[in-house]
């Protein structure tokens, strides 16, 4: 599963979650103010060495990456065909570092640490009428929720491909949309239930 906390000592994982969402902030943010290629692929590879630091193999990197390289195939073909190859491999590296740095993020923090770093971290923002702990609720139902699609998914494809429905989109989705909906209200009326 995708960007789920792996257990480890690394220098990474010992790193307080607050100060990796803020340097996820911030190389996000300078990876998209960099117009050269191959100094992004520079930073790419800096981001594999840190998954090695981190005690992450190969495997991991690449499960990673891998749910997004059909998306990012089709964005630098488009890139290719409206300007020209570098701009391709410009938005395609950007977009595999940010997936592969942000998923390190995941894989090296709890989400019970993350969520209370967020928490901290809109504290500020009480004077402008958000409410941090709402927030830090709503994240962690999200967070909750992605691995849950993925298994959902699975469970229908599994059941239309027994049927021999498995190359039907409309044969999966709609039962995966209606399970979601169904959940999603069920959450909320316990959500509703505990005030």
């Amino acid at each position: 599963m995708l960007g789920l906390y792996r257990h480890g000592e690394s220098v990474l994982h010992r790193l307080p979650a607050g100060s990796k969402l803020l340097g996820l902030v911030i190389a996000g943010t300078a990876i998209f103010l960099i117009a050269n290629p191959f100094h992004i692929a520079g930073i790419l590879v800096l981001v594999c060495v840190a998954y090695r630091i981190a005690g992450l193999d190969a495997r991991t990197l690449i499960a990673q990456i891998r749910p997004a390289l059909w998306l990012l195939a089709l964005i630098f073909a488009l890139q290719l065909w409206l300007n020209d190859w570098q701009a391709g491999a410009l938005v395609t590296l950007r977009l595999s570092t940010l997936i592969l740095l942000a998923s390190l993020v995941t894989l090296t923090t709890q989400v019970s640490a993350m969520l209370a770093a967020m928490e901290r971290g809109l504290a500020p923002l009480r004077h402008f009428g958000v409410d941090p702990s709402r927030v830090s609720l709503a994240l962690s139902m999200a967070l909750r929720f992605i691995p849950l699609i993925a298994d959902v998914t699975a469970q229908v494809r599994e059941a239309q491909k027994a049927r021999g429905l498995e190359r039907s989109v409309i044969a999966v989705a709609v039962p995966v949309i209606l399970r979601l909906l169904k959940m999603a209200d069920d959450i909320a009326d316990a959500i509703d239930a505990r005030s």
